[in-house]
């Protein structure tokens, strides 16, 4: 008794520390050297054993309270199940059968699970594909879905009009069956699911023709979804209850419609505003312009001010996306870019040049500003 190490530097927590905390400590140990995880490890093992000694006697308050007081004294050491000799034969795991549940699987460790409620139906995924403007405006759109759907011919029974299914008699209708396993530690009690009626606690003794017992059937669905006005590229709609139905009394599960915007061929998507590259002439950005701007509404009037440089932005207030939650719209951006021409006959070109020199530094502040900068750096 005197070698046995102090059961809270076991499960390395403090002395007052909560039954959560103690708890917690406890799963994290036990999964780290359960012997499924560490098969033929004997170290491993006779730490699992420490463990398990140390959190059934810290788990529960007046074994805790008796062993704060007087130590390993407190209490006999073949009082604990087997500690002392073969195993864990005895070993009541009581509260802490969730956790080895939740950690393997639910191999239970005497403790039931819960088939035998109601169950859930399983969610469905569906991906869609929208445009630019049904993203930004919203619409509707019909899709075809495949999917489980009770029969109606047995409302999802699965027996025959005029029948009914009768109760296992393998598993008495719990649909699990509970077997003895041995192990280095003693004998553990595991559940697994009923073969005879697949966990559902009732066998169809005159099944229904058109489901041919399985009380459900695969159906092609077509069903409306509408798409709101903003939602972006990747964002998912979910439709609560359209998925497959539950089993057992449960709800249906869910539909997840994941959905893909395609580009445009003109504008870009910045959260709720709108970006437009927009080309301009030379002559429209040295003398000024009204240019049709097009936006998601449709062709709009802006005039630019002369002198306008290339890379200018220009702001269209209200008149980009839509916000998914809420009133009101971003705004759109346009960028113009001064497009210089590439095939300019002799004319033209001689027009130019007296340009030009006729203008000289003076009409282009920026290239002056360039230069003389340029000799100030480089000592020119």
């Amino acid at each position: 008794m005197a070698d046995k190490r102090d059961y809270y530097e076991i499960l390395g927590v403090n002395k007052g520390s909560s039954d959560i905390d103690i708890k917690k400590a406890y799963r994290k140990l036990a999964k780290q050297y359960h012997p499924d995880v560490n098969p033929g490890d004997k170290a491993a093992e006779a730490k699992f054993k420490e463990i398990n000694e140390a959190y059934e006697v810290l788990s529960d308050s007046q074994k805790r309270s008796r062993y704060d007081q007087f130590g390993h004294a407190a209490n006999d050491p073949n009082g604990f199940g087997g500690f002392g000799g073969s195993g864990f034969s005895d070993f009541d795991f009581g509260g802490i059968g969730d956790i080895f549940e939740s950690f393997f699987g639910g191999s239970g460790f005497g403790k039931s699970s819960r088939r035998g409620g109601p169950q859930k139906g399983n969610d469905l995924k569906y991906s869609m594909e929208v445009s630019f403007e049904e993203a930004a405006f919203g619409t509707e759109k019909e899709i075809s879905l495949n999917r489980m759907e009770n029969c109606a011919t047995c409302n999802g029974s699965g027996s025959k009009q005029g029948t009914s299914s009768s109760t296992c008699k393998q598993c008495n209708g719990s649909g699990q069956i509970q077997y003895k396993q041995s192990t280095p530690f003693g004998q553990f009690v595991n559940v697994k699911t009923c073969d005879a009626c697949k966990g559902e606690g009732k066998i169809v003794t005159d099944p229904c023709n058109t489901c041919g017992g399985k009380g459900k059937i695969r159906k092609s669905v077509k069903m409306k979804i509408k798409i709101p006005a903003g939602i972006d590229d990747g964002q998912t709609i979910s439709l609560r209850g359209e998925g497959e139905p539950g089993a057992k009394g449960g709800p249906s599960g869910d539909l997840y419609i994941s959905v893909r915007v395609k580009p445009h061929a003109l504008f870009q998507r910045q959260g709720n505003d709108v970006i437009c590259d927009m080309p301009i002439t030379f002559v429209q950005a040295t003398l000024g312009s009204e240019l049709e701007v097009p936006t998601l509404d449709g062709k709009v009037k802006y005039t630019i001010p002369e002198a306008t440089q290339t890379a200018t932005v220009f702001r269209l207030k209200g008149k980009g996306i839509p916000y998914l939650r809420g009133n009101g719209r971003g705004d759109q951006y346009v960028r113009v870019n001064i497009e210089v021409p590439k095939k300019l006959n002799e004319s033209q070109k001689a027009i130019l040049r007296e340009f030009a020199e006729k203008s000289g530094d003076e009409a282009h502040e920026q290239r002056k500003s360039f230069f003389e900068k340029m000799k100030n750096a480089l000592g020119m």
